[in-house]
């Protein structure tokens, strides 16, 4: 009977403590430490310029930020786009800085790192036609094809004749432009 009684008050004292140790995990992030990441990026922010939409929280008490973009929202305000660097720490999120001067001479400043993280866009998209050039050794031919991948310069897609019977594996050259090899 004691041992049940042991047991018993072992399984209410671990469901307790389960819910309080879960709580603490979550780690509300500050609009300094927000405004330190957007400072590191090369735009000078102080914390009072920082306005959240919402609680951000994280699973760890000072994680890595990274800004992603910041864009206009007018009247001296911009909006960043801001995650962790861990994936696993945070959900991306959205927050609004009051700049001093006009939203675009803050924004072309950190724009550019989101640039370059950017895809670029596809030359050649699914369901549009292209010209496909095929050659060979002594021959050179061109034909009206469908692609069925959205491709960019340099990019192995694959394209169909417009029966969809013959299917190519081609190289993306240029807007609406195949190649490929007989």
């Amino acid at each position: 009977m004691n041992y049940r009684i042991t047991i018993l008050s072992w399984a209410l004292c671990s469901a307790v403590a389960n819910p309080a140790a879960a709580a603490s995990a979550r780690h509300t992030l500050t609009a300094e430490q927000i405004a330190a990441a957007v400072s590191s990026n090369g735009t000078p922010i102080a914390a009072d310029q920082v306005t959240f939409f919402t609680n951000v929280v994280a699973s760890v008490a000072d994680p890595q930020l990274k800004v992603k973009s910041i864009d206009p929202a007018g009247d001296r305000r911009v909006i960043a786009r801001l995650e962790c660097a861990r994936p696993e720490q945070c959900l991306p999120f959205l927050v609004t800085l009051r700049t001093g001067g006009s939203a675009d001479a803050v924004t072309p400043q950190v724009h550019v790192a989101a640039v370059s993280n950017a895809k670029p866009a596809p030359l050649v998209r699914s369901g549009s036609a292209a010209t496909l050039r095929l050659e060979g050794p002594h021959t050179h031919i061109s034909l009206t094809v469908f692609c069925l991948e959205n491709g960019v310069e340099g990019q192995i897609i694959r394209a169909a004749t417009h029966d969809r019977h013959q299917v190519f594996s081609v190289q993306v050259k240029g807007d609406g432009t195949l190649e490929g090899r007989l």
